[in-house]
This record gives structure tokens, C-alpha cells and sequence, in this order.
């Protein structure tokens, strides 16, 4: 899963979102870029409510990645 940041998204707000993941037991990487904060979320995603985690303050857009059979 991916959780793509606003580009004006606030510090804090990066940090919940993070929080957010960690308390649920995901691990994620960060990449840092000029424009944009992308968060790739580690574990089994399919519980995680995208619906929650997008509409958070700071996220314009999650993308669940679909497992391969």
C-alpha cells in the first residue's frame, strides 16, 4: 500500500499518519522528495481501512497494491 502526502502536508500530520500505522502493527519506508512524501506501508494490508487512512488530515491519496497469486 501506498499513502501519497500532500504536497503541503504538515510534519505533524506526517507523524499521525505514521503513528497511525504503527499502532496497528505496519512497518512502512519513507521516501522524501521535493514535491511529495510517500509512505510504503510493510505487512498484510488487506485489513487496513483505506477509507480511514485517506481521509486523514495531510493524505491526498492511499493505493492498495494487489497481491499476486
Amino acid at each position: 500500500m501506498l499513502v501519497i502526502m500532500k504536497k503541503k502536508a504538515k510534519e505533524e500530520e506526517l507523524i499521525h499518519v505514521k503513528q497511525f500505522l504503527v499502532n496497528r502493527d505496519y512497518d512502512f519506508h519513507q521516501s522524501t522528495g521535493i514535491n511529495r512524501t510517500i509512505i510504503g506501508v510493510i505487512g498484510d494490508t488487506e485489513k487496513l481501512d483505506t477509507g480511514e487512512l485517506g481521509s486523514m488530515p495531510g493524505v491526498l491519496q492511499v493505493i492498495r497494491i494487489e497481491k499476486e497469486e
